[in-house]
């Protein structure tokens, strides 16, 4: 069975949640690297350095963190002033302890093929919701 047959998930969302858990049953410190330049991602632009921002994502330090499998959103303060981000999978370079830098980074490339697959679908649903549509008949069966 060729890897197109088979479509795996993902393995990133699952590796970003184990070894968020494992940093903070450590009393370390989880910092997670994102990729700013990818669509869809939400985050305090003034942060960002060279297309990416380093996120702590400790638990004392966010509110309503919640890790899909598709998307990170949680709210956070910067510079005092509370904000909502929303990060694809698909920006996670990586997630790691400050205290000792142990942790993950992913490669870039595995979601290519994903969202392409992902944007023709959003692509043949635009095409069909532009499609006019039949009215619904009744029609009398004797």
């Amino acid at each position: 069975m060729s890897e197109q047959e088979l479509q795996l998930t993902p393995t990133r969302p699952y590796l970003t949640r184990a070894l968020y858990e494992w940093i903070c049953e450590n009393r370390l410190t989880p910092y997670l690297l994102v990729d700013a330049t990818q669509n869809g991602t939400m985050v305090p632009v003034q942060y960002i350095q060279d297309g990416q921002i380093v996120l702590n994502i400790a638990p004392h330090a966010t509110h309503a963190l919640h890790m899909s499998n598709e998307t990170i959103t949680f709210s956070a303060r910067f510079g005092g002033v509370s904000q909502n981000l929303y990060i694809p999978f698909s920006a996670v370079l990586g997630i790691y302890a400050r205290e000792n830098g142990q942790g993950m980074f992913f490669d870039p490339q595995e979601y290519e093929g994903i969202q392409n697959d992902q944007n023709a679908l959003k692509s043949n649903d635009q095409e069909q919701q532009e499609q006019p549509k039949k009215k619904p008949g009744l029609r009398l069966l004797d």
